[in-house]
């Protein structure tokens, strides 16, 4: 098989599953005697309930049971230790006590026939709380509560390098809480068979939910099945255990029979997490010529009181130029929502804006082009971790994505530019995100029909995991992709790494390739044993060649001659490969955005017209996976920048748009038109096929590269997300 399978354009393997219903996700699954359950959510968002009357909802038809804090079985917490893998955001059992933290909060759960009984019957039963005064936003909690230090990293003298600098910039960037918001809701089906927990759950890390529950239900992991054929994305939201699935299975222990729970739409906003809200302090120093001096980046954000989250908008910050002088440092606050978690890109996401809004502030004092401002700053050194980059092509992703764009012709006044009525700003930033490396286990099978099986406990969120394990294999065994079946999202397969942190594809392939040469040294190994058709010859002098092996005799076989004389069905495979090696190198993606935008005063009409990304992840196994990962990156960074905000009433810290009418999200005639560019440098000292992860790297940046542009031709520096266009009018910007 030819070397042209890495970087094809093939389509997705799973395509046809989906486009015709056989693609079965979570709630797709109804087994024997399966009932429904409907949550009722808490309306305060501080207090205690005083009572539960559930009188008249167990009369209603069809209800079999009501869980609550007085009513439910005693369960264990999760330690929440990521190196266990059994990580939880919100550590808090469900129906623990009778303690509210945040409005939307679990407080019943009713379990009946059918979905539409059960919730019916949930809209009955009656609650009596004592409120409590409530913080509803950031600022709220820290005049409530404090902020409480998270972490810092320095380096040089950040303060003296700042207050002795030609140049400075000292600004506050606010972003606010964003809401994962997949088309899939999160799903839990559940039934006990024989004592072993078998889940269907809308998961982004099977193995994840599998340790959780068993640390939750005291069982041996061995004793759980959990399963994810198919995910309807998750951006971060469906990474760990949240608290419907925790109680799902504990309604299906409490009464023998199989549970279903899907979380409907406006509990999205509440009870599963989010990106948080974000205060973010930049302080950037420069010489004349442009070299930085200092950068200084706290952040403080919102938390939760029943889980701490840290958001590390600091963390691109600390690699991504080259500075002798730098202060990171995070902090959180209490807020009452629910917890918040990882949210696509966590940290950079939104970190990236502060960062590089202000470097193009600092240019604006400087006089100075801001793409020249980024080149002079560039690095090939990681500082943060003092190492040099494995792979850096950062300047040569300025040059190509620079000319695609026209940046030359860009006149750096602010309004200069113009489209007849129409005021036209151009604006760019730099992006980066870390290039990981999880252990996996893979196994492969050479199967006596001619085919190759692969079987991984990781899942495909929608990105293309299918597809790209059947192209490795593809590669390593000479089969055809259609003779390879890819049967991943199973925890009993071998252990597989969370779909999350960009890290799925590197950490992937080399198990799957190292599996696939097994199960070719096993082909040997039969073909060579006596009753083998190649028998007298060593395995070691046998040639394995796009599903044959041959003798030195040229007498070739194939997989199917080799099975079927031993009467075998498959020569399989196993493998595992480590994390990331410790080779002395810093692993990171690195890339830009140009970005095109057009403001009509008259009528307040803001739009993106263009953007061009530039993006150096390394190999590029499957060009048009990887180009629609970007290209849907680029579209949630749009969102980030011009739409997206939960909105908290501030008297009670109720959600107030927690719907997908008035959450809004960019849409088909919100799209500009996007040119992604691979640069497909492979980096081979993170793994054997040179890839890294693609995912998250699209969106970070883009939202300073739109207000960077809106500035460009408005004047209007807008530090607070999202750039509505109240901000574009208000005289305060």
């Amino acid at each position: 098989m030819s070397q042209s399978i890495i970087g094809a354009e093939l389509p997705r393997i799973e395509g046809p599953d989906k486009l015709t219903g056989r693609a079965r996700y979570a709630a797709d699954f109804h087994p024997e005697g399966m009932t429904y359950a409907y949550g009722v959510y808490s309306t305060i968002s501080s207090g205690t309930i005083v009572s539960i009357d559930t009188a008249q909802a167990m009369k209603c038809p069809g209800v079999i049971e009501i869980f609550h804090h007085d009513n439910f079985p005693k369960l264990h917490r999760s330690p929440g230790k990521f190196p266990e893998e059994n990580v939880v955001d919100e550590k808090r059992i469900p129906f623990e006590d009778n303690t509210v933290h945040y409005a939307g909060q679990f407080v019943a759960l009713v379990v009946a026939d059918t979905f539409e009984h059960a919730r019916a019957a949930a809209y009955k039963v009656k609650v009596d709380y004592d409120a409590r005064a409530a913080a509803a936003n950031l600022a709220q909690g820290i005049e409530a509560n404090g902020s409480t230090h998270a972490n810092d990293s320095e380096r040089g003298d950040p303060e003296g390098a700042f207050e002795s600098a030609a140049h400075r910039i000292d600004a506050v960037y606010t972003t606010p809480v964003e809401t994962h918001n997949p088309m899939e809701t999160h799903a839990t089906v559940a039934q006990w068979v024989s004592g072993r927990l078998i889940v269907h759950e809308s998961t982004q890390g099977v193995i994840f939910t599998r340790n959780t529950l068993s640390k939750v239900f005291d069982l041996d992991p061995s004793q759980l099945e959990v399963h994810a054929d198919f995910i309807g994305s998750g951006f971060g939201g469906k990474l760990w255990v949240w608290p419907h699935c925790v109680a799902t299975c504990a309604a299906a222990r409490e009464l023998g029979r199989p549970v279903q729970f899907v979380l409907p739409r406006a509990q999205m906003f509440t009870t599963v997490g989010h990106r948080p809200e974000t205060r973010q302090h930049v302080r950037l120093a420069a010489d004349d010529d442009g070299k930085l001096q200092s950068i200084r980046h706290e952040t403080v954000n919102s938390s939760s009181p029943v889980g701490t989250v840290v958001e590390a908008c600091g963390g691109s910050t600390e690699g991504l130029y080259d500075c002798a002088n730098l202060r990171i440092s995070h902090a959180t606050a209490v807020t009452n929502r629910g917890t918040p978690t990882a949210m696509r890109a966590p940290g950079a996401g939104v970190g990236l804006f502060a960062l590089e809004s202000a470097m193009d502030e600092l240019a604006q004092e400087l006089g100075m082009d801001p793409l020249e401002l980024r080149r002079k700053n560039f690095t090939a050194h990681d500082q943060g971790a003092d190492l040099p980059y494995s792979s850096n092509h950062l300047l040569e992703a300025y040059d190509r994505a620079s000319e695609a764009f026209g940046w030359d012709k860009r006149t750096p006044e602010v309004g200069s530019m113009r489209d007849g009525d129409k005021m036209v700003g151009w604006g760019m930033a730099a992006c980066n995100w870390d290039a990981m490396r999880m252990p996996c286990d893979a196994r492969v099978a050479l199967r006596s029909d001619g085919t190759a099986s692969i079987h991984c406990a990781s899942q495909d969120i929608g990105t293309g995991t299918y597809t790209i394990l059947a192209q490795i294999a593809s590669h390593e065994l000479g089969l055809p992709v259609d003779r390879i079946k890819v049967e991943i999202g199973d925890s009993t397969f071998p252990h597989g790494p969370l779909s999350g942190g960009s890290w799925a594809t590197a950490t992937l392939l080399p198990a799957v390739a190292g599996a696939a040469r097994a199960a070719i040294a096993k082909l040997k190994e039969y073909a060579a044993d006596p009753g083998g058709p190649l028998v007298g010859t060593k395995p070691k002098d046998l040639v394995y060649e796009n599903g044959t092996v041959k003798n030195g005799d040229g007498k070739s076989v194939s997989i199917v001659d080799v099975l079927e004389a031993q009467g075998l069905v498959s020569a399989m495979g196993e493998a595992h490969t480590e994390g990331a090696p410790d080779s002395g190198y810093s692993f990171g993606a690195f890339g830009v955005h140009f970005v095109e935008v057009t403001w009509e005063p008259d009528i307040a009409h803001l739009a993106v017209t263009r953007v061009v990304s530039a993006i150096d992840a390394g190999q590029i196994i499957n060009a048009k996976a990887a180009r629609n990962q970007v290209e849907g990156a680029i579209v949630m960074g749009l969102g980030s920048a011009l739409f997206e905000t939960t909105e908290y009433d501030e008297r009670n810290a109720r959600p107030v748009n927690n719907n997908y009418a008035e959450y809004l999200v960019p849409v088909n005639a919100d799209m500009p038109d996007i040119d992604v560019i691979l640069l497909d440098h492979p980096d081979y000292e993170l793994n054997e096929f040179g890839a890294k992860g693609i995912g998250e790297i699209g969106l970070t940046g883009m939202q300073a590269a739109v207000a960077n542009a809106i500035h460009h031709a408005t004047g209007k520096r807008v530090r607070d997300l999202p750039i509505m266009l109240d901000k574009l009018m208000d005289e305060e910007y």
